[in-house]
């Protein structure tokens, strides 16, 4: 139970981080296909893991916090390269933010492929990473995680009037009196720092932030208020199932498990998209 709990909670706490931060960009931005990595998130995160490994230091539990802290720290600076990029007359617009996400991504992806590259004999901690997982979970990484996502999910719960808002576009929020410079650029930062957090201690692991906003909304309608809770719970449950079938299935990276549930709802959401769908 000692070894067991620690990695329940983390898995919960991760699933709870990206599903919020899915919801919250897939609001903002207006994208039913956005996730928490849209933004340079993952990237970056994996980028710094590498820089990490790449470091010549020889102390195991030195070297583990170099890794979740490289990782952290990567995924920050991505996002905020890619939001003061976007910046134009003061603000940020949608199309500008996403673009100038995948170009800022695209060149992290190539400093992670050279890193890889020169990785030599540390290649495997690289790509034991890139899959994501929670084993090596620990109460030590756990309290590095988890006030920054539920201190991020409370903020974030705190102004789900704001987000209906923005749901509504630009104008009709400006028109309910909401600061929509100022609540996106909260909202972004918010959604991105619990990004960060997760990744840091858990690696990329994809599709929760996609798939779990999505199915609550078929649920129970697109309200933040109702959205953003059961996201959290969702996202917390989808992945301490995913976990458990990792371990079940001899201890596979759990991003292969979430892959295997989110591709095909993916390929789903893409043909509605083409349809035309919203959110």
């Amino acid at each position: 139970m000692e070894l067991r709990l620690p990695r329940v909670l983390t898995a919960m706490t991760v699933g709870t981080g990206l599903a919020l931060a899915g919801t919250v960009l897939q609001g903002l931005l207006r994208n039913p296909l956005a996730d928490p990595y849209v933004l340079g998130t993952a990237s970056g995160a994996a980028l710094g893991a590498a820089i990490a490994v790449l470091i010549p230091v020889r102390i195991v539990i030195l070297q583990f916090g170099l890794l979740h802290g490289f990782a952290f720290a990567g995924a920050l600076i991505a996002v905020y390269a890619v939001y003061r990029l976007s910046q134009t007359g003061g603000l940020s617009p949608l199309t500008s933010l996403l673009l100038t996400g995948y170009a800022v991504g695209s060149l992290l992806a190539a400093g992670l492929a050279m890193a890889m590259y020169l990785s030599g004999t540390a290649l495997g901690q690289i790509f034991s990473y890139l899959l994501g997982g929670f084993d090596g979970s620990s109460w030590v990484r756990l309290a590095g995680a988890a006030p920054i996502v539920l201190g991020g999910a409370v903020a974030i719960g705190l102004r789900a009037r704001s987000i209906n808002g923005l749901l509504l576009g630009e104008e009709t929020a400006a028109h309910l009196g909401i600061d929509v410079s100022r609540e996106r650029a909260i909202l972004l930062a918010l959604s991105s720092l619990i990004t960060a957090a997760a990744v840091a201690v858990s690696g990329l692991i994809g599709f929760v932030g996609l798939v779990v906003p999505h199915v609550v909304r078929l649920l129970v309608g697109p309200s933040a208020r109702l959205v953003l809770p059961l996201s959290a719970i969702g996202g917390a449950a989808l992945l301490a199932f995913a976990d458990l079938a990792a371990r079940m299935l001899g201890e596979i990276p759990v991003g292969v498990v979430t892959a295997v549930i989110g591709a095909p709802f993916f390929l789903l959401m893409l043909r509605r998209a083409r349809a035309g769908y919203e959110l």
